[in-house]
């Protein structure tokens, strides 16, 4: 199956990880995207502790060339590249890639097809000229008050602002590319990461306005189901979820619970959550009674909600996700060989992946200047470009 975005140019001025996230979803889908990076490459290669992962993750399947931007000839080079492009992408800090001559207003006149991409902390406003990071989303949007426990606010366990922003901007940008082929316009698009937030604590909000009462951190959260949490076994816990009145029944007779299920006022859901004091009690016992292992076996295939506590490093033996084609091979920079994550999706039964080449920096520099019909020689030559 030929990639859905094959043929698709992308132009790409990005660090750090919600600009990178967007390309490297266009990659997957088969777009051929040119990952501009400074001179000696981009810093989030760098970065050590918990952003190690970044570049990795993030940058797969992507050309590389390094450019000064700073100077005029490597600004030539990127004007030539984003002229050509189907869709830029960039996440500088306001005004930045304006200063460059490369905003939308600059680049619209001479390449009117252009989806420019622009990855910010807030959409226009009396927020948008501030610095903005993942974390700081989290903590401004609700989502930090709504992991942590009450009076301690928590920030998810992984860059999901930054990763879900990138993710809208390019559902923004394959709309653009739709409305493009009725039009032959192209179109400024802009994704924050405060707006992001606010969409997914959506669901918190709509709870007050229908309820009257404001959501509750999720620790403390009064739950729709009086079986819905984290279970101790005789070893290593399980989450496990009782979410219908179907699901009860099968429940209390997989695990052998007849004095449940004897309590008739017990069979609707709503009584379930009312008398949770009573039935949880009861369920904590009976599921201390295995190991994880024998839980699970009990469970597969029963229709019963339920989940392993898994962590990131037991992905890389996941027998799902590598029978399904969802990790994908990557040589790092240090020549250890690993397996990364393609993007999520399956199209006529396809994991979309790119080559999953982690390019180091300005490897492609040459073929790029070539196609742009420059002499890679003389321009390494302004020392502008390597």
């Amino acid at each position: 199956m030929q990639a859905p975005l094959a043929g698709i140019r992308v132009v790409e001025f990005t660090h750090m990880v919600m600009g990178p996230a967007a390309g490297q979803i266009l990659a997957d889908l088969g777009a051929d995207v040119v990952k501009v990076e400074p001179i000696g490459g981009d810093a989030t290669r760098r970065l050590k502790g918990s952003g190690a992962g970044y570049f990795p993750m993030y940058n797969r399947g992507k050309r590389s060339i390094c450019l000064d931007l700073k100077h005029p000839v490597g600004r030539d080079v990127a004007r030539r590249l984003a002229e050509r492009a189907d869709i830029l992408v960039e996440n500088f800090r306001p005004g930045a890639i304006e200063a460059l001559g490369l905003g939308y207003d600059d680049l619209a006149p001479r390449n009117p097809g252009l989806i420019h991409v622009s990855e910010k902390g807030f959409l226009p406003g009396p927020y948008e000229r501030r610095t903005a990071l993942d974390e700081v989303a989290q903590m401004m949007g609700g989502l930090a008050y709504m992991t942590g426990p009450p009076g301690r606010p928590l920030r998810a366990g992984a860059s999901v602002i930054d990763v879900t922003g990138g993710m809208f901007s390019v559902i923004a940008a394959l709309a653009a590319l739709q409305a493009r082929q009725r039009t032959g316009r192209g179109a400024r698009v802009t994704a924050a990461l405060f707006e992001t937030t606010v969409y997914l604590v959506g669901q918190h909000m709509a709870q007050k306005a229908v309820t009257g009462v404001a959501a509750a951190p999720m620790p403390a959260r009064v739950s729709a189901w009086a079986i819905y949490d984290v279970f101790e076994t005789k070893d290593d816990p399980l989450f496990l979820g009782v979410v219908t009145d179907a699901l009860w029944e099968k429940f209390c007779a997989l695990f052998d619970l007849p004095e449940l299920w004897a309590r008739e006022e017990w069979r609707t859901n709503n009584a379930r959550v009312e008398a949770r004091d009573e039935i949880l009690p009861v369920v904590r016992a009976r599921l201390r009674q295995f190991t994880r292992a024998e839980l699970v076996a009990k469970l597969e295939g029963s229709g019963l909600p339920f989940a392993p506590i898994g962590r990131p490093e037991d992905l890389f033996d996941d027998p799902h996700l590598l029978a399904s084609g969802g990790l994908q091979p990557v040589t790092l920079d240090d020549g250890t060989r690993t397996l990364l994550p393609v993007v999520p999706v399956s199209l006529d039964g396809v994991r979309p992946a790119s080559s999953g080449e982690l390019a180091a920096p300005g490897a492609h520099t040459d073929a790029i200047l070539a196609e742009l019909g420059l002499d890679p020689a003389e321009l390494r030559a302004s020392g502008a470009v390597a």
